[in-house]
């Protein structure tokens, strides 16, 4: 496998960049070697997208031109579906049919992108006599897209997509510790024949390559997914040539339980919302809010459902939830758990490493869940990305709304209840940008993904996620041009 650069149409080794080892996080073991790039590798890459956009070679193509090409990638992506998905669970560790979803939900972006480009994107005004105003949207030009380990994949085609759709070149940065799949996918570009420089890949940490796509004034836009910390860094780098800024950041999103609603039903959603992704998900359920009068039956419920969970490699057909991504994340999850406990919160389930027969080698921990928490708990502020959850009671809907809002974040929450109406005021009053009524992780590509505070700025997906990589243009035309005698001669 090719696992070098992508710059201006070829493969680049870097001459000088520091080598790096992949792990599979379900046994520890190194399954490939890459090298990262280095500055002059981003620049390289930079001036290529700089280039291509400048000569309009890619901006300038039609729509249906543009479309064609989309489609094509869609079409091999979905030919390497296997291929691609396999990669996907040796590199990131979750489970073969979780990464057979993700893979065809790429290609299906590409299809929806592909698609929604073809209609008309402009609006015309007549606001004065013989005066006609037409609002454009163009492309911004080129774009840095810096994409998490956690859907190394997917994340990844949410941007590109979008911003090649809207006619934008782009150097892409995967995650150091998950690049396989972005390499593939660049693969695709190559076969599929896009022009030179439209799209180019540089591998490497996100302080030499995020920087300099963030600080670099030849770079349009940074779209970024990723710790809320990090985005701080991006945003402050980005403001050198007031470049515009798209970020996805962290979550600790609620979901609100009322006692009307049935327990076996919001059980299992509640599972789904923390476990699914083992946790490493900006929109995972990881506050469970409970009425009080079903507070008991509830926990006693969901603890036992939780300590049913099978967890193992990806590549077992039985696997349930994954491990963690690597040993690193896996010390900050279980320090978390180690940090509740001496905050005084009670583990009801969960809490360790698990070093069964098989799986002593990877970065499993088990499904956790804590009791008996409060809301200025760190475990209940701060964003762990695992699978760790913590349940806490509220006496009515106005406390529910308080807690479930008490964080810096906004990116998710949900309301289970059987009311509709307080299902409508209460998910109204929650501070977040994605939000569900009895249900969770819902996703369509039809709908804008983004969130409120400090989970980011702008949004992805939907005809509003190829807004945020245009610009809009107004232009005025004087359908009978005469003199206007402003001053006097």
């Amino acid at each position: 496998m090719n696992l070098n650069l992508y710059i201006k149409g070829k493969w680049h080794t870097p001459t000088n960049g520091q080598n790096r080892e992949i792990v599979n996080p379900a046994n520890g073991e190194v399954i490939f070697h890459t090298v990262d790039g280095n500055k002059d590798d981003v620049q390289a890459a930079i001036q290529a997208a700089r280039s291509s956009f400048d000569q309009r070679d890619w901006p300038e193509m039609t729509s249906a031109q543009r479309s064609r090409l989309l489609m094509e990638v869609a079409d091999r992506i979905e030919k390497q579906l296997d291929t691609l998905a396999e990669l996907e669970m040796l590199d990131n560790g979750k489970p073969l049919h979780e990464a057979k979803i993700d893979v065809q939900d790429a290609a299906d972006c590409f299809r929806y992108y592909a698609s929604i480009i073809r209609k008309s994107n402009g609006k015309t005004f007549n606001p004065a006599p013989n005066l006609e105003t037409v609002v454009v949207r163009e492309p911004i030009g080129v774009c840095g897209l810096i994409v998490p380990w956690n859907f190394p994949l997917l994340m990844g085609v949410w941007k590109i997509a979008a911003a090649l759709a809207a006619g934008n070149t782009i150097v892409l940065k995967p995650s150091e510790v998950t690049p396989i799949t972005a390499v593939k996918l660049f693969e695709i570009f190559a076969d599929t024949g896009f022009p030179a420089g439209v799209v180019n890949l540089v591998m490497g940490e996100g302080k030499i390559v995020g920087n300099e796509l963030a600080i670099s004034h030849d770079v349009d836009m940074v779209s970024f997914t990723g710790g809320t910390e990090t985005g701080r860094q991006i945003m402050k780098a980005a403001s050198g040539n007031l470049k515009k800024v798209s970020l996805e950041l962290g979550g600790k999103s609620p979901n609100i339980i009322f006692a009307d609603t049935d327990i076996e039903l919001a059980v299992d959603y509640a599972l789904y919302g923390i476990y699914y992704g083992a946790g490493q998900i900006c929109s995972a359920a990881s506050r469970i809010l409970v009425e009080e009068s079903i507070y008991d039956a509830f926990v006693d419920r969901f603890v036992a459902r939780a300590s049913k969970i099978t967890v193992g490699p990806g590549n077992n057909p039985d696997t349930e939830m994954g491990p963690l991504v690597s040993e690193e994340h896996m010390q900050k999850v279980l320090d978390y758990i180690r940090i509740g406990q001496e905050e005084g919160a009670r583990l009801a389930c969960g809490g360790n490493r698990l070093r069964n027969t098989g799986l002593s080698a990877g970065y499993f921990v088990e499904p956790t869940a804590f009791i008996d928490v409060e809301q200025n708990m760190r475990i209940v502020q701060e964003e762990v990305f695992g699978p760790v959850v913590t349940i806490q009671k509220f006496t009515d809907e106005t406390e529910a709304i308080e807690l479930a809002n008490g964080t810096r974040y906004g990116l998710a929450g949900a309301v289970f209840t059987n009311d509709g109406n307080r299902a409508w005021r209460v998910i109204k009053k929650i501070k977040a940008g994605i939000t569900w009524i009895n249900t969770y992780h819902e996703n369509y590509y039809e709908a804008p993904w983004g969130g409120y505070k400090e989970s980011g700025i702008g949004r992805s997906l939907s005809e509003t996620g190829l807004d945020e990589f245009s610009e809009l243009k107004q232009i005025n035309i004087n359908l009978q041009p005469d003199m206007i005698n402003w001053f006097r001669e």
